[in-house]
């Protein structure tokens, strides 16, 4: 495993630009590398491009500064002009298989995956960490799944070789459970973009984590 990769583990906070939440993609990202977190997502799906790769540059820029990674969802493109460290795809986004291959040299590859069958077919596929969800009920991201469960997030982590990521409905509630069914990384998305003290949360979060792995 790379040193960057290994670097996929604990909490995984999500910054997105969905305007129902208090705090923005920005305060997202101060908060969670003041708060500890190893790396950041940017999630922006109602951001236009332009304002969108001046976005991701300046979160690589700071997640950089705080010896973080950053990932942007969905969009190799702008991931690789901002100078991000990975890019996370969803089921219907572009194949990972379809990425050029220099592109591919650069960044780590993560992919969303609902169920066991496509937990074990991602083992073949030209990536580098596996998402599985959602675990949890949630309110953050539409989807066409049911929550999951913790049982189907073990039999999930024993069918992978790479990091696996849980996500959906995770809080301070139940993050000890997802690190003790053995996920490298927890993402969250509403539990600090909503809270009162997202850089307090971020670290409540991530010591909760690793006191049960």
């Amino acid at each position: 495993m790379s040193a960057r990769l290994e670097r996929v583990s604990g909490l995984y906070p999500l910054a997105d630009d969905d305007p129902r939440w208090r705090h923005g993609p920005r305060a997202v990202v101060e908060a969670a590398l003041a708060g500890g977190a190893r790396l950041v997502q940017l999630r922006l799906k109602h951001t236009a491009d332009g304002d969108a790769l001046a976005l991701a540059q300046w979160a690589a820029a700071r997640a950089h500064e705080a010896g973080a990674l950053l990932f942007v969802n969905d969009r190799y493109d702008l991931a690789d002009l901002a100078g991000a460290d990975g890019v996370h795809l969803g089921d219907r986004d572009l194949a990972p298989e379809r990425l050029p291959d220099a592109v591919r040299a650069r960044l780590l590859v993560g992919l969303s995956t609902h169920t066991l069958e496509q937990v074990r077919a991602s083992e073949t596929r030209p990536i580098d960490y596996v998402a599985f969800g959602p675990v949890f009920s949630t309110r953050s991201v539409a989807s066409e799944w049911d929550a999951r469960g913790l049982d189907l997030l073990r039999e999930a982590r024993r069918l992978v070789s790479r990091p696996l990521v849980a996500i959906g409905g995770i809080d301070l509630h139940n993050i000890g459970d997802v690190a003790g069914a053995g996920a490298a990384a927890a993402a969250v998305i509403s539990v600090l973009a909503d809270a009162d003290d997202p850089a307090e949360q971020t670290r409540a979060l991530q010591a909760r984590f690793e006191s049960a792995r």
